[in-house]
């Protein structure tokens, strides 16, 4: 299966959480059937990308990258590469690139979808970002890329000012996700 059905398949399958989540995995599936390279970078005016908030073992905090162009504390992320074979490669791929933490544990996702303006094609384009949740091993220290001004762990209810609200919503729903999976069974 090619990345692009996959991301077909995911978002076909995905239950959107809001009105307004439903209306942009709707445009997200339309753009993905009227783009053959919708998940590459080359895609103008938009591309799908893969986001993930990489919470501590415990979920109590997220690991944010201070971000080199929108100057944002944001969630690890970017764009899909052919080697890629699923959203959710992408999105565990890209949150070890950008945080240098091996062992990495993907939740089952998607966890949200949000569109926002970047600067992939000027004056602007669009990311269609299909987002995910990861946990860290206990004791994980992150290692700053080249991708990243700082990297820094916030308690999940204490996101810095100079973030977004998709940031705040995905941490919160990571850190739900996680207890759900905790829980004891009966």
């Amino acid at each position: 299966m090619s990345l692009r059905h996959d991301a077909e398949a995911v978002l076909s399958a995905w239950t959107a959480p809001t009105p307004e989540e439903e209306a942009l995995r709707t445009e997200f599936l339309g753009h993905l059937r009227s783009h053959d390279d919708a998940m590459l970078r080359e895609c103008v005016p938009g591309h799908l990308t893969a986001t993930t908030a990489v919470l501590s073992h415990d979920g109590s905090q997220v690991l944010l990258t201070l971000h080199p162009k929108a100057k944002m504390w944001l969630p690890m992320g970017g764009h899909c590469e052919v080697s890629d074979r699923s959203l959710a490669d992408a999105a565990l791929r890209e949150a070890w690139e950008e945080s240098g933490i091996s062992g990495l544990e993907l939740l089952p996702g998607p966890l949200a979808v949000d569109k926002h303006v970047v600067w992939c094609h000027p004056p602007h384009s669009y990311h269609l970002d299909v987002e995910y949740a990861a946990v860290a091993p206990p004791g994980a220290e992150a290692v700053i890329s080249e991708e990243s001004l700082d990297l820094r762990w916030f308690p999940v209810g204490e996101i810095p000012e100079l973030s977004d609200e998709a940031t705040r919503r995905l941490a919160a729903r990571g850190q739900a996700a996680l207890t759900l999976r905790s829980r004891p069974v009966g």
